[in-house]
């Protein structure tokens, strides 16, 4: 179970939008499938429901989501393609200058940086000495 974090500054409502996102690019909830309501978030996480539909509606706002009245929200189309697309822009490429901006000052070759990332990326761990 998840358990949303109060002492880092970011809101609740803004952690259950990123939760709902992982959820759907882990492949856990399909197209034009109903999501879970504001109740059942602020069941499953012990939230108020305004928090978990706040959450809710940032994703409605960004076309993420679609309400069906009496019906419920469900997924959107194209939903993974427009998270992915928008965490690239907003997420990957300010992490990847900061990256390159560290091993500018750590001088650290373009080799060295493209094998630290490889291996991140087969999952290595630790430090090679």
């Amino acid at each position: 179970m998840v358990i949303f974090a109060t002492d880092h500054g970011k809101p609740i409502y803004l952690q259950l939008a990123e939760w709902l996102e992982k959820e759907i690019l882990s492949g856990n909830i399909a197209a034009d499938e109903r999501i879970y309501s504001q109740y059942q978030l602020a069941e499953m996480f012990n939230i108020n429901p305004a928090t978990a539909a706040r959450g809710l509606n940032i994703l409605v706002d960004e076309e993420i989501l679609y309400k069906k009245r009496g019906l419920g929200m469900f997924l959107s189309p194209g939903a993974v393609a427009m998270i992915k697309k928008r965490r690239r822009k907003q997420n990957l490429e300010r992490l990847v200058r900061e990256l390159v901006e560290e091993a500018r000052l750590l001088n650290i070759s373009r080799a060295e940086l493209g094998e630290l990332i490889r291996g991140a990326h087969r999952g290595e761990k630790g430090e090679k000495q």
